[in-house]
């Protein structure tokens, strides 16, 4: 049995979540929680909420254990990417590229 949450769409770049999702990869619950709770940055914020989104999951859809689940997979992918432009130099343009992620949570028990 394992739970989801995939959060879409968020602006911010992969670059930026992916240090944070692999503090938490594997660990259980409650202690990624904590972990999530005190890592400064808006990043952490992001992952903490599709990890208790996932938690909510897997206890209400699945009766899973809350004290028994750990992350299993987490990932923070390249969405799609806003391209905008600015005034450069001798009447040129600049591309200013606004990148978004997706997160996705797995949680699963342990035996």
């Amino acid at each position: 049995m394992e739970a989801k949450a995939v959060a879409k769409y968020v602006r911010m770049s992969p670059s930026k979540l992916k240090p944070v999702t692999d503090l938490v990869r594997g660990k259980d619950l409650n202690e990624a929680l904590n972990i999530l709770k005190f890592t400064p940055g808006k990043g952490s914020e992001i992952v903490e909420k599709v990890v208790q989104s996932a938690a909510a999951n897997a206890e209400n859809n699945f009766d899973m254990d809350r004290d028994s689940l750990y992350v299993a997979e987490i990932s923070a992918n390249q969405g799609p990417t806003m391209k905008r432009w600015r005034a450069g130099a001798q009447g040129r343009a600049s591309m200013i590229l606004k990148r978004s992620s997706h997160v996705t949570v797995t949680l699963k028990e342990r035996d």
